[in-house]
């Protein structure tokens, strides 16, 4: 959890949000493991991965006004761009930390004659 703060470099505010997202993320992971890979076999690996997961769902789900002012207060947020940005760069991270261990991401079919 203090690693999904950290990577979505957050406050204390996005715990709430985050710590059903790392679940989530963790349970993602165990379900693309290879056969006969166990959560153990992959060492600190795993729980990086879903926290680099959480924190990608986090910013890309992560709105408001890109910028606001107030009199003399101004405040800039990310844009959606760079949220989708900085979302893109962990879940990358977090496919070449779980790559020894978790089948890839995408549609894959077993037993199917072409």
């Amino acid at each position: 959890m203090e690693l999904a703060l950290a990577a979505a470099g957050g406050g204390g505010e996005d715990r709430t949000l985050l710590e059903p997202l790392c679940a989530a993320a963790e349970a993602a992971w165990l379900g693309r493991l290879r056969e006969g890979v166990t959560a153990e076999d992959c060492g600190e690996a795993l729980p990086c991965a879903a926290a680099f997961t959480a924190a990608a769902d986090l910013a890309a789900g992560e709105g408001g006004a890109a910028s606001f002012s107030a009199g003399d207060v101004s405040v800039k947020l990310d844009s959606g761009a760079d949220r989708a940005g900085r979302a893109e760069g962990l879940r990358q991270a977090a496919e070449r930390l779980m790559e020894p261990f978790a089948l890839a991401a995408g549609l894959w079919a077993r037993g199917v004659e072409g």
